[in-house]
């Protein structure tokens, strides 16, 4: 069903882009650099104005969104934390959002398989936080 398809997808990509701003914020709060906080910052941006599109998209569907699942975002949280209070370095919390980024291009090409009977309006949204998650995972390697 295109319908059905469509808002799972959607759903995804709502709980994919909150566990990103919600990551990158948690690297936010103890960034050692100016230059990796200000990284981070656009790109937290650049995630926020694609979650209310998200959100858009889903409210014209009568849904309310997922959240990331508390378990994921608890662990993600507790590994955040520690990694930066024993090293706080540029390549720790580079590679802390670079290893967040990858999984979320996976999980996300995933769904667009998974979801395939998607409209292309939701596949392009899909399409675009992947793209986002991919930049932002390049751009972690300047400070590794």
């Amino acid at each position: 069903m295109i319908h059905a398809d469509t808002i799972r997808l959607l759903r995804e990509c709502d709980a994919g882009v909150r566990m990103g701003v919600s990551s990158i914020g948690d690297v936010l709060d103890h960034a050692p650099s100016d230059e990796l906080a200000s990284c981070l910052d656009a790109s937290k941006k650049e995630h926020e104005a694609l979650g209310a599109e998200i959100r858009a998209a889903l409210e014209r569907f009568g849904d309310a969104g997922k959240a990331p699942n508390p378990m994921a975002r608890g662990m993600a949280w507790l590994k955040t934390s520690a990694e930066l209070t024993f090293s706080p370095s540029d390549p720790t919390a580079a590679n802390l959002i670079a290893g967040g980024c990858d999984m979320g291009v996976a999980s996300l090409r995933g769904y667009l398989d998974k979801y395939a009977a998607a409209d292309e309006s939701s596949k392009e949204i899909a399409k675009r936080l992947i793209a986002l998650e991919e930049s932002l995972s390049a751009q972690m390697r300047d400070f590794c």
